[in-house]
């Protein structure tokens, strides 16, 4: 065996860590699951459709009725359901590490309620009845929303902190959901429609709607995962992150922009849905711990698994008619994050 030359000094075999082992597994197995979930999601609906005829629609259609559905309403669905996903799974581990909150969901800053009561707006006031219309009008809200939280939290000396944003994104949100309430109340029309698309679905969303969307959505999950290395100096304090040469306002107006973007975009196209900002951060950090390069990938990925798995449950369970993904995700989300949190205590964010 080959000895090292005195004065030089000794070299040892790179070994990968446990930890890194176990984060690079997490990730491939969420990777195989995500692959499966999108299957899931054209194979399975309220149609039942034998595996032959779905895979002869995917690689050689012939104009069926099986094809048309496969093709035009399945496969539509689940690129929408991914991306909604991975922005909401996203979106839910940036807002729980800017404001250090562990219960701090996407709507925290006030993203659901801003594109809701525009949606309203636009409903009673426009006229717009269409999902295309719907998309616009709860984008601007939501670009509204985060900015009058942003700027509500940055008065006073301190600028912007975790504890202001959180503050100022309840009191709005508490404000512009009455708002929302005394429109509803005073315009059946407006009601219906609204209720139409508060519930969160992917259902009757057509390529289209995520064309409109993929945009912001590439943006803001860009910006969120190039926020990764500001923000794990910022979990250790805000004087911690200024002593490691990053800046502190501007880590924290990229993540409002891109959880802005994330949220506001997914709230669009789908309307709100619950949950998977909350309970997925929480899920993958078993895995991954506290360091957000890997936590925010990580988050995507299960984001879209569970968002598509849920919307597939529902077309399973209730045929010939159909459970939204909003719906079955509260119904399911609610006990799975109870369970969380009494079998082991929350991370620290």
């Amino acid at each position: 065996m080959a000895r090292t030359p005195p004065g030089q000094p000794r070299t040892r075999p790179v070994r990968r860590s446990p930890l890194r082992r176990r984060r690079l597994v997490g990730l491939l197995v969420l990777v195989v699951l995500l692959a499966a979930a999108c299957f899931a999601s054209v194979a399975f609906g309220t149609k039942i459709i034998p595996f032959p005829q779905v895979w002869s629609a995917l690689f050689a259609p012939t104009g069926t009725e099986d094809d048309i559905v496969v093709r035009a309403l399945r496969i539509p669905r689940t690129v929408l359901g991914v991306l909604v996903g991975t922005a909401l799974g996203l979106a839910g581990a940036l807002i729980q590490g800017h404001t250090r909150n562990p219960l701090a969901d996407p709507g925290l800053l006030g993203v659901n309620a801003g594109s809701t009561f525009f949606v309203v707006l636009g409903i009673y006031l426009f006229g717009v009845t269409s999902l295309l219309g719907y998309v616009w009008f709860a984008f601007a809200g939501a670009l509204v929303a985060s900015v009058v939280v942003f700027t509500l939290g940055s008065m006073g000396r301190g600028g912007p902190t975790p504890v202001t944003l959180a503050l100022a994104g309840a009191a709005l949100s508490f404000l512009l959901t009455a708002l929302v309430s005394a429109v509803v109340l005073i315009d059946t029309d407006t009601l219906d429609a609204y209720r139409f698309w508060n519930v969160g679905s992917l259902a009757g969303r057509d390529s289209s709607i995520a064309g409109q969307v993929v945009g912001f959505l590439a943006v803001g999950a860009v910006l969120g995962l190039a926020s990764a290395p500001g923000l794990n100096a910022l979990s250790l304090g805000d004087d911690v992150a200024r002593s490691l040469g990053h800046s502190v306002r501007r880590t924290r107006v990229l993540g409002i922009v891109a959880i802005t973007l994330l949220a506001g975009g997914a709230t669009a196209a789908c309307g709100p849905i619950a949950f998977v900002g909350l309970v997925v951060p929480h899920v993958v950090r078993a895995f991954t711990g506290p360091d957000h390069r890997w936590l925010l990938p990580a988050s995507g990925l299960l984001g879209a698994v569970l968002l598509l798995a849920a919307d597939v449950l529902g077309r399973v369970v209730a045929r010939p008619g159909e459970l939204q993904v909003g719906i079955v995700l509260a119904l399911v989300g609610a006990p799975f994050f109870i369970a969380l949190v009494r079998r082991r205590k929350m991370v620290a964010v």
